[in-house]
């Protein structure tokens, strides 16, 4: 599966009230790996940023003024999007300014003409109901690193965004460990039948260490309200 994990910064609040996009951010997961296509984008609004806005993301209208316009990189956003699940934190807010943008367009289009949508706050309160699920709250409660977000930032939170959505979902799923090609010859590898397994040392777990693992599977059912390590008796 290919998703596009995905944010905006904009120049306020309502694109009903002709606010526009000024930074879109994505980032390619594919089996729930994170590769190394981007796309990263400012963009010139042709209105001024709302004082407000600026304090959320500090993105002003001298730095944008030089920048593309939408329709500039339009192109490149839809195939960049194309035919993948987009996944986006409050997806009604960037979707609704995304479709308010490619309305304008010569040809004007949807976003979910091009791709499918997962929307993580939805996914969020369904799994922590009753929850701060914002993405610094979230981003607390699975351990994920967003000391440098003094500011928002569209790159930046589809970046943290994507480590809270692979914890929320259970992990990454492949670790890297798979080889590129089956014919690649291995180092280090050796086959089972050739190990001696005298010289395998098997170490049990602590008092302490199952009593800590005991805990942490408590904590895992008090927040998510489910433990499947738990089913069926402790």
């Amino acid at each position: 599966m290919r998703q596009i994990v995905l944010d905006t910064e904009t120049t306020g609040l309502e694109p009903s009230e002709g606010h526009r996009i000024i930074e879109i951010g994505c980032l390619e997961m594919v089996e729930r790996r994170i590769t190394d296509r981007t796309f990263h984008v400012y963009l010139n609004p042709d209105r001024e940023v709302e004082h407000e806005a600026l304090q959320v993301h500090g993105i002003s209208n001298e730095f944008l003024a030089d920048k593309p316009r939408f329709d500039d990189v339009a192109g490149e956003f839809l195939e960049f999007i194309r035919d993948a699940e987009l996944v986006i934190h409050n997806a009604s807010f960037d979707v609704g300014f995304l479709d308010s943008e490619l309305a304008r367009l010569e040809q004007p289009t949807r976003v979910t003409e091009h791709a499918t949508v997962l929307d993580t706050l939805d996914l969020a309160r369904e799994l922590h109901p009753g929850q701060r699920v914002s993405l610094d709250a979230l981003c607390k409660r699975y351990e994920v690193d967003n000391s440098g977000r003094d500011l928002h930032g569209a790159l930046l939170d589809a970046e943290l965004l994507a480590e809270v959505y692979l914890a929320m979902t259970g992990g990454q799923v492949d670790l890297g460990l798979a080889l590129s090609d089956e014919n690649e010859e291995t180092v280090g590898y050796e086959p089972l039948e050739a190990l001696d397994l005298s010289r395998l040392v098997v170490r049990r777990a602590t008092t302490e260490e199952m009593a800590a693992h005991q805990a942490r599977l408590e904590s895992i059912r008090e927040s998510a309200g489910k433990c499947l390590w738990l089913e069926g008796g402790d």
